[in-house]
């Protein structure tokens, strides 16, 4: 944890004062802040870290910030951790911690939307039943909801199109991409970002699905040779706040953070929408490349084919199959999506 600063130590004496003036003296409200992968740095060091200690320099706020492998926690465990209240606010990988709520994955199913813009309006979309799920079920106040981009896969091996993907190992982290991998003849692999550049490195993985950005700055094009710009998903993210901390807020304070949050969404919107296509150039050696690493991958030629196919998959694999996982525990599952991501995208589950 980082080294306390003169108002971590100052913050017992604040709240010591808080309650022997009767509440004269307004207390600071502790945020043990979880935030994305140290390895996503233009998101972690370019956007969140400063965020938060701006956060942190208000008079009613002490904000101790890490990111999420810099203390071991698993993004699969986000919901369970604000749920019972071990930390008051988490970036949250959905895919991963939708294990304990299929409903969260309808956000961004597999092979569902053809670009950000469609992603962008389903989000919009599905926001307010969102966070009302998130509410009942997890005790948790959705703060933000965001992608890191169109994942795309970064593989070893002679890929000249989809159909060559066939017995490939792709790692992917949610249930309805690893459907849609296999619909494609690949084996899915789960792995959390942070162990997937040894999985390429040893053939545990032949592929690697995440955003062209995200896997530039993981070195991923270190273990890889070929460049696949294939959309499967979109990798979307949220920042969740604790409702019981939430709560501890009076309504000026809930209206001043709604705002800032509202700023580091779109803040993320824009990284999604301007690194992306830098970063392919980059991976792929191109001489536009200006902000990522330079690397020398073979870039795959995708036809309007390939789109048709993942589309299909989606229809028939996709969104049969988690629509009836998720009514298991969410009846309503179905009809809430069609209502919201499915009208946005023009797709019904039946």
């Amino acid at each position: 944890m980082p080294t306390p600063t003169p108002k971590r130590l100052a913050l017992g004496v604040s709240l010591a004062g808080g309650l022997l003036l009767g509440g004269l003296v307004q207390a600071e409200t502790l945020l043990r802040t979880v935030g994305n992968f140290s390895g996503n740095t233009l998101h972690v060091e370019g956007v969140e870290r400063p965020f938060f200690e701006e956060l942190d320099a208000r008079d009613d706020l002490a904000v101790i910030y890490n990111p999420m492998d810099a203390i071991g926690v698993e993004a699969a465990d986000a919901l369970r951790l604000l749920r019972s209240g071990s930390f008051d606010v988490m970036s949250v990988q959905i895919g991963m911690a939708s294990r304990d709520e299929p409903f969260f994955e309808g956000i961004d199913l597999a092979g569902v939307a053809p670009d950000l813009d469609a992603q962008r309006e389903a989000i919009d979309a599905v926001r307010e039943r969102f966070d009302e799920r998130l509410q009942e079920r997890f005790n948790a106040k959705l703060m933000t909801l965001w992608p890191f981009g169109p994942q795309m896969m970064f593989c070893n091996g002679d890929i000249q199109g989809v159909d060559d993907l066939e017995g490939k190992k792709v790692r992917v982290f949610t249930p309805s991409m690893s459907r849609l991998v296999q619909g494609l003849g690949a084996a899915p692999v789960t792995l959390q970002f942070s162990e997937v550049y040894l999985a390429l490195q040893r053939g545990v993985a032949d592929c690697g699905v995440t955003a062209p950005s995200a896997g530039n700055n993981g070195k991923w094009p270190e273990v890889t040779d070929t460049f696949v710009p294939l959309p499967l998903a979109y990798s979307v993210q949220g920042h969740f706040m604790n409702l019981d901390t939430w709560n501890r807020f009076d309504a000026a304070q809930q209206q001043e953070l709604t705002e800032a949050f509202a700023r580091l969404e779109e803040q993320m919107w824009e990284l999604a929408y301007d690194v992306n296509d830098d970063a392919i150039a980059c991976n792929t050696g191109q001489d536009s490349c200006s902000d990522h690493q330079a690397y020398d991958m073979r870039l795959v030629e995708i036809d309007p084919a390939s789109r048709a196919l993942v589309e299909e998959i989606a229809s028939e694999a996709v969104l049969p199959v988690w629509a009836e996982t998720c009514s298991r525990q969410y009846p309503e599952c179905a009809q809430a999506w069609n209502e919201t991501v499915g009208d946005a995208t023009g797709l019904s589950i039946q």
